[in-house]
């Protein structure tokens, strides 16, 4: 005959979240799980309602109305901390000797396995919670591997982007990245100025020291742009030697005069190719957004060319405004070259 041992013993084998409590209602065995809940602290010899508070039904008062639940589900939640929240279902045993109740997480599993460190050890193993943990975390890891994943192409298509935009050899903006801060600002109604510099000589560098020496000029060409501008400025290289500089907000002709002349300044400075002094200058012609009604980036980039062959023509190593006089000063030059 099976004794109350071995019952107990049985039950926690298959189910390892049971509790026994006698007609009184005094834990008399529980499952190996439950020692985890409560810390190792053994619930055997203590009041069922002073382990567990029964939430659900509210109608259970006593132990004596707990009895009378047989077959309901039931609602607990542990006294201690971190009071997590279980079901369970009652079965009374013979001859009025107590019940026996077999406990679950339900959608709580999650919590109780992160807060008691539970392993496929502490349920049963015909429990459909050991196939949700498993599912749960082939999830994470199928989540995770997503998000790295889309990180990774997010960088990736940040990095394209950022390498469609650049020029490789100056690390400043390219033409296509200037066309776009063009169109953003006359979209946006924002008033900016657009100077167009060309070196001067430049050629000359080239066919004296070779094209590694003027790659370095190039290089350091953009380092002086970059320093004589403000940080949210655009400085392109658009061409062989051409660079266009937008400066947004500033309108001020004083003001893009000097900075014209102060350029032109840094870049007659010699540039040194190991021992080899490469000598430069710039020529650059500048216009305002406001010299057109409904500014336009072409008609504003032939503007800026317009100024600068005039500043060429004047002696190079200048800076001049765009004016309508200047354009017709041009066809006027162009016709006598020819």
């Amino acid at each position: 005959m099976m004794t109350f041992d071995d019952l107990a013993g049985l039950a926690s084998q298959v189910c390892p979240m049971h509790v026994m409590i006698d007609a009184e209602g005094t834990v008399t065995s529980h499952g190996p799980t439950l020692l985890k809940l409560c810390d190792g602290d053994d619930w055997k010899g203590k009041s069922f309602f002073d382990v567990l508070d029964l939430q659900r039904p509210r109608w259970v008062k006593s132990i004596s109305d707990l009895l009378e639940t047989a077959g309901c589900k039931l609602h607990f939640q542990l006294r201690e901390a971190p009071h997590t929240r279980m079901k369970g279902v009652l079965v009374p045993l013979p001859d009025g000797q107590g019940a026996f109740i077999n406990l679950s997480f339900g959608i709580s599993v999650l919590d109780a396995v992160r807060d008691f460190n539970l392993t496929s050890q502490d349920f049963s193993p015909t429990d459909l919670t050991i196939e949700m943990l498993y599912l749960v975390e082939a999830k994470s890891a199928a989540m995770e591997a997503s998000r790295q994943l889309n990180l990774r192409l997010q960088g990736a298509k940040i990095a394209a982007e950022e390498q469609a935009f650049t020029d490789t050899l100056t690390g400043l903006k390219n033409r296509r990245a200037m066309d776009h801060v063009l169109n953003r600002l006359i979209s946006g109604g924002r008033d900016f100025a657009l100077m167009h510099v060309d070196l001067d000589f430049f050629k000359s560098v080239n066919d004296t020291f070779g094209h590694a020496a003027g790659d370095t000029v190039l290089q350091r060409v953009a380092a002086i742009m970059v320093d004589c501008t403000r940080k949210f400025d655009t400085v392109a290289r658009i061409g062989g030697d051409e660079f266009v500089l937008v400066f947004e907000g500033l309108m001020d002709r004083n003001r893009l005069q000097d900075l014209g002349r102060r350029l032109i300044t840094r870049l007659e400075e010699p540039i040194m190719y190991g021992v080899d002094e490469c000598r430069i200058s710039a020529s650059a012609g500048t216009t305002l957004s406001t010299e057109l009604a409904n500014p336009d980036p072409a008609a504003l980039l032939h503007q800026a060319d317009v100024a600068l062959y005039a500043a060429k023509r004047a002696g190079r190593a200048q800076h001049m405004f765009y004016a309508p006089g200047l354009e017709a000063e041009m066809v006027e030059h162009d016709t006598k070259s020819a």
